[in-house]
């Protein structure tokens, strides 16, 4: 298929994202039955009605988002089914690849803890290249061992990332080091992926690098927190950032201290979270630093709508800026049940 056509869909879709001024009447509503009766005229009703068959309220929001999502990014691969290993095809599964990660981790994480698979599956979002299928049969396995021999004997390339240390995660029981080996195998692909000096390469390089300075920051900043020493927390570093080189990120586990470690933020793109960060060495809550790096990395994925208009950047860019539009709508939801103000709802929100 045709990359301008893809792109001339995908702008067609583009259109029925909802503004500025429809999320703003949606803050305004009474109540949540009447945000649900409102997204019922919208693209979301589809989902809304099956979900609302078996739950209620915010429940009933969020599963209809997930499964939305999950749809529309599942009809922009499908544009891609006859041309699978070109290079816009692979640039499109970079982005989907990470749902893969993100519901992997979900799932080890609920079997590290012994959760239900229906408290599990509530927290997946079937948005990659791992179907929903595949994920319940992944929930129905006993334990992370299980999960991870699954995937193997289906031949999963995730399974390649886990299977060399199960042995280390039997002996410490830290799921950070199954974890780590995910986002590793995820960048390195990524990363891979994405070389060569077409414009979209290079933007779409840029990006990946922004990924993984967020996640080394988050990183250092929790073990920062927890007090891990360099010796123990190196080796949980990605390479290949575009902005925190591991030196510096060496120098702020070093350094023990939120507020000095905050310092070294300084000339950089993150200098934005600096205040956020020492604030947390007082709090000890690190949750807004956390929040403000992704929607940060949200926004620059965004940004990449408004690239080369025949060039792939306008996929990726669609599927950030509907990343944000279902991330807002998770937002008015959740804060209107737990019962925020406007003015502290509106303060919650991504602006692109």
């Amino acid at each position: 298929m045709d990359q301008g056509y893809v792109n001339a869909r995908v702008r067609g879709m583009y259109a029925s994202l909802l503004g500025p001024e429809t999320l703003r009447g949606l803050i305004l509503l009474p109540d949540l039955d009447a945000m649900i009766a409102e997204l019922q005229k919208t693209s979301y009703r589809e989902e809304l009605e099956t979900s609302c068959v078996r739950r209620s309220s915010v429940v009933c929001i969020e599963d209809a988002l997930r499964r939305h999502l999950a749809r529309t990014y599942s009809k922009i691969l499908r544009m891609f089914d006859d041309q699978r290993e070109s290079r816009e095809a692979r640039y499109v599964r970079i982005f989907l690849n990470r749902w893969d990660v993100l519901n992997l981790k979900t799932i080890l994480r609920g079997k590290n803890i012994h959760s239900s698979p229906e408290e599990i599956r509530e927290a997946l979002v079937p948005a990659g290249t791992l179907d929903e299928a595949t994920l319940i049969e992944l929930l129905k396995q006993n334990d992370v061992r299980e999960v991870i021999d699954l995937l193997a004997t289906w031949g999963i390339d995730y399974a390649r990332a886990l299977t060399p240390h199960i042995d280390e995660w039997s002996q410490s029981r830290e799921l950070l080091v199954m974890e780590h080996a995910l986002d590793r195998y995820y960048f390195q692909y990524a990363y891979d992926a994405v070389q060569g000096r077409w414009p979209e390469a290079i933007a779409l390089r840029n990006l990946v690098g922004t990924e993984i300075d967020v996640t080394n920051l988050k990183t250092v900043i929790t073990f920062i927190r927890d007090g891990v020493d360099l010796e123990d927390g190196e080796r949980f570093l990605l390479g290949g950032g575009e902005e925190l080189p591991k030196a510096v990120l060496r120098e702020m586990i070093t350094d023990g201290n939120h507020q000095t470690a905050a310092e070294r933020l300084e000339g950089t793109r993150f200098a934005f979270v600096r205040e956020l960060i020492i604030e947390a060495q007082k709090s000890g809550r690190l949750s807004p630093v956390m929040k403000a790096l992704d929607q940060y990395l949200i926004c620059a994925g965004a940004s990449l709508f408004r690239r080369d208009p025949l060039s792939i950047t306008v996929v990726i860019g669609f599927l950030y800026l509907f990343l944000i539009e279902v991330t807002n709508l998770r937002i008015i939801a959740r804060c209107r049940d737990a019962g925020l103000s406007d003015e502290e709802l509106e303060a919650e929100l991504i602006h692109v």
